[in-house]
């Protein structure tokens, strides 16, 4: 079986296209049959409404999974890379943010799945669709917090300027519990003289 070729599932992607509802499913009655045995995979298709908080890959976009499959007593192992794009508002500025979710992965698939006493594993047959393992995947692994960029400067909270376009020469207002030390401070606003 680790001689046999790589299996491709290639998904319909696009706005006008109609969904592959089978384009993550793999064929493994042969596999299971043969504990130690690998099959390399490479599946990839539209998975439908995948967002949390506001992050979400686009309608239409690809969603990848390339590894392999592992039979063992029992079950079959799937390790490999999952990879969706995503988009989303910067949470420091407003602006368009995107990126690429790329996350490695190992999970159980035995008969039964959950209800079998593994809570932990996805259901197996003599088909093994892995859309529930890479759905799974790419909704823990989007961003909580996502960025236009590393460095976004963000809005100024008082006048709202875009800081990365442009600054202000806004000052954070006064705060009321400190007003009684500032006869503290000497002419400006700056610091007393040190005492010899």
């Amino acid at each position: 079986m680790g001689g046999d070729r790589p299996v491709t599932a290639p998904g319909a992607v696009g706005a006008d296209a109609r969904r592959d509802r089978r384009a993550f499913v793999v064929h493994v009655h042969r596999l299971r049959r043969s504990p130690g045995a690998t099959l390399d995979v490479s599946v990839h298709g539209e998975v439908p409404d995948l967002a949390v908080a506001g992050v979400a890959v686009p309608d239409g976009a690809e969603v990848a999974l390339v590894g392999a499959l592992a039979s063992y007593p029992g079950g079959i192992e799937v390790t490999g890379t999952v990879r969706a794009p995503w988009r989303a508002a910067c949470r420091r500025c407003g602006a368009d943010a995107a990126g690429t979710v790329d996350v490695e992965i190992r999970e159980r698939c035995v008969p039964g799945g959950p209800a079998s006493g593994d809570e932990d594993a996805y259901d197996l047959d003599d088909e093994l669709d892995l859309e529930p393992v890479v759905r799974d995947a790419v909704l823990l692994a989007l961003p909580i917090a996502p960025l236009c960029r590393e460095d976004c400067a963000g809005l100024c909270p008082w006048c709202g300027t875009d800081r990365n376009v442009a600054s202000c020469d806004c000052r954070p207002p006064a705060d009321p519990r400190w007003t009684a030390l500032d006869v503290l401070a000497g002419p400006g606003g700056e610091d007393p003289p040190a005492r010899a």
